[in-house]
């Protein structure tokens, strides 16, 4: 599985390579004060994800019928009020499986990345695992 998360706070952009759960750093700043950052995460956890949405997603007749199997890779964001916002599709099986995978996740809800204590906007991309049968 690949995930990138991005921050996005004021005009300065951080770029994370990391996994679907959610890490905590605590650094201590210049007053010795801790400060907290949390990546975007699924609150019912990685596999529970990838159980709905292989569960879930409305495959078409036609993905059906030719037993489609692949990943379908989504970047999308992830607002502070644990909305998902910008859904787009990076790559897809075809037959219309990443659409579907795409309204899905667009209905879900990610607890929201943390910065320095305050929710953020950040964008995951992640490769959602499809098996049309």
């Amino acid at each position: 599985m690949k995930l990138i998360s991005i921050f996005s706070l004021g005009l300065v952009t951080f770029g994370l390579g990391q996994k679907l759960s959610a890490q905590n750093t605590s650094v201590p700043d210049k007053q010795n004060m801790q400060v907290t950052t949390q990546d975007a995460f699924y609150p019912k956890g990685e596999q529970a994800l990838y159980t709905y949405i292989m569960y879930n997603t409305k495959y078409s007749p036609e993905s059906i019928k030719n037993y489609v199997t692949g990943n379908v890779e989504l970047s999308f964001d992830v607002m502070p009020d644990s909305t998902i916002k910008n859904a787009k599709i990076i790559s897809d099986v075809g037959y219309e499986v990443g659409d579907a995978v795409k309204k899905l996740v667009e209905q879900l809800k990610f607890a929201p990345a943390i910065m320095m204590g305050t929710k953020v906007k950040s964008n995951l991309i992640m490769d959602f695992p499809v098996k049309a049968h």
